[in-house]
């Protein structure tokens, strides 16, 4: 499983949740949506207002 973690800067919601991962040992990517316009309007799309939102993309072998 793949863990994305789309954020902004000096969000206290954000940093909660990256320690939370962290302290579980749990990878993760960030996206910082000031600095990616794209990811934005994805994340604007599906109707997320707030930060942090957290992605999971699974990943399945035969």
């Amino acid at each position: 499983m793949r863990i994305t973690i789309f954020t902004k800067p000096h969000c206290v919601q954000c940093n909660a949740t990256c320690r939370a991962l962290d302290k579980q040992g749990i990878a993760y990517q960030l996206i910082d949506l000031t600095e990616d316009e794209q990811a934005l309007q994805r994340v604007r799309a599906l109707g997320y207002q707030q930060v942090p939102v957290v992605m999971t993309i699974g990943i399945y072998t035969s």
